[in-house]
């Protein structure tokens, strides 16, 4: 066996290794939501108090990701991988063992920093492993499988937990899973260094202005649903997000050196596949979490039912994203494969409008699930390619931590936004005489229908916007390498040609 051989196998394992990570972290933001009954019951949470164990998890997520990158770009990014998992894995251990809603609520918090922490990375290391364009599209395909289908994983993971053992094994499961990623990672991961914290200064008032903007936007939307759009607290709270995130940007436009550096955004692929990115989780958002209500709450479908309702999903996607996207966007392009899977996504959410109280599986919810699973499995390794094809490797950390701040505050923003539409739908019916479930099912169709057409304004980004690339992502990261040792990169990392 050769040495390249070799080094190509560990390159492949150590990707695994970085996934597995990563499917952990996703895991975590739904494997909660089918054991939510039960938590309640079991620690007297209130329906107002019972939304932290979500939101303590995802503020400090989408918060930190941003300030994670960078440092991790300075510091090494293997290191800062290292560092989010072996603290999301403690936090796990706390969650499992907590008897308190404060301590549940508390652990899922540093759950939330370790996330941060540990996924701001990987999409970088993961471009800067794998040079060649080919495997380098296969490779993001495994990273989008994991990235997209996680979710719905969860859900059947969830459900399987909590019916047959107990809600404190949802976090359980965690232990082995991080500990084996810590020592794999250690072996395998390659520990390339970073542009050093003495060489490129950290810009500790931007970090701050940055991560207090997010969290206290996130914190702004996560509240939508309870406080109303238009309440003191909500408009209050947006307005100083916006002051803190407005005065973030004129900063790293005058510093020397900026947290984000904004010469990121001249590229339109950066700025136009991480803007098409929020109109795909607002897609899936919509049928993962309207969706399994539906089956849960309308159809009655047990936690386990509702996790394998969702599993075509996640196997078409891993199917699609692995085998299927990489040689179309051969053929088509980055871009053209981009807006085909967006137009899936569409037309399998518009699919849930059919969906009546007294529905079926096969009538109401399959098709639905067929069409997402191949239109995220086409969309994400797109995205994911595009998104970083801007990207110098002195900025790959950075660049991977705005996809992931995309995905968990677009998120955030797409799930408040059809939660309140969805519930004012709801009460309204309910006032005009309809059926609890009638009224129900009436306000998930407009989430849908909201979330529809966000998808479709995601398709005209997509075909305005971006623009297709003649080589794959590594190799827009490769022809900036000089640019990267200029700015203090090491250069033997970045030496080959892609």
């Amino acid at each position: 066996m050769s040495p390249g051989t070799t080094n190509h196998r560990r390159d492949w394992i150590a990707l695994y290794v970085l996934c597995l990570g990563m499917l952990m972290i996703v895991l975590d933001g739904t494997i909660v939501n089918t054991a939510l009954p039960v938590l309640k019951d079991s620690l007297d949470f209130s329906d107002s108090n019972l939304t932290w164990v979500l939101n303590a998890y995802l503020i400090p997520f989408g918060g930190l990701l941003m300030l994670s990158g960078r440092i991790g770009d300075l510091i090494g990014q293997r290191r800062m991988f290292l560092w989010g998992m072996s603290l999301f894995t403690l936090a796990s251990l706390l969650c499992g063992l907590a008897e308190s809603q404060e301590m549940l609520i508390g652990a899922r918090f540093l759950q939330g920093v370790g996330g941060a922490l540990g996924s701001s990375v990987i999409l970088g290391m993961i471009i800067t492993m794998f040079r060649e364009p080919k495997i380098q599209g296969e490779a993001i395909g495994v990273y989008s499988f994991v990235a997209s289908a996680g979710g719905s994983i969860g859900l059947l993971l969830g459900g399987v937990l909590t019916d047959i053992l107990s809600w404190h094994w949802i976090f359980m499961v965690n232990l082995p899973i991080g500990v084996a990623t810590v020592l794999l990672a250690l072996r395998l991961v390659p520990d390339r260094p970073g542009l050093g914290l003495k060489e490129n200064k950290v810009d500790v008032p931007g970090a701050l202005m940055l991560t207090g903007g997010l969290m206290v936007g996130v914190y702004a939307i996560v509240g939508v649903e309870r406080e109303g759009w238009g309440s003191a607290q909500t408009l209050i709270l947006f307005a100083v997000a916006l002051v803190l995130l407005a005065g973030f940007v004129l900063r790293q436009a005058r510093i020397a050196h900026p947290l984000l550096p904004l010469r990121i955004f001249r590229s339109r692929n950066v700025t136009g596949a991480n803007l098409v990115l929020l109109g795909v989780l607002a897609g899936m958002f919509s049928v993962f979490f309207f969706g399994a209500r539906y089956a849960g709450e309308v159809l009655g479908y047990s936690p386990i039912e509702i996790g394998l309702a969702f599993l075509p999903l996640t196997v078409l996607i891993g199917g699609v994203s692995t085998r299927v996207a990489q040689p179309v966007s051969e053929r088509f392009g980055a871009r053209m494969t981009l807006i085909g899977g967006l137009s899936l996504i569409t037309a399998g959410v518009l699919l849930f409008l059919r969906s009546s109280v007294d529905g079926s599986y096969v009538g109401d919810i399959l098709p639905s699930m067929v069409l997402l699973g191949f239109g995220a499995g086409l969309s994400f390794p797109s995205i994911m390619s595009l998104a970083m094809s801007g990207a110098t490797p002195a900025d790959s950390g950075i660049a991977s931590g705005l996809v992931n701040t995309s995905m968990q505050v677009g998120g955030a923003i797409a799930l408040s936004v059809l939660a309140t539409f969805a519930a004012e739908r709801t009460t309204s019916q309910i006032a005009d005489g309809a059926s609890r479930l009638e009224a129900l099912n009436s306000g998930f169709h407009v989430a849908y229908l909201i979330a529809a057409g966000i998808v479709v304004a995601a398709i005209a980004a997509a075909f305005f916007v971006l623009q297709e690339q003649p080589a794959a992502a590594g190799e827009g990261v490769a022809a900036h390498a000089g640019e990267g040792e200029h700015a203090g990169a090491p250069a033997p990392a970045y030496s080959e040609a892609a």
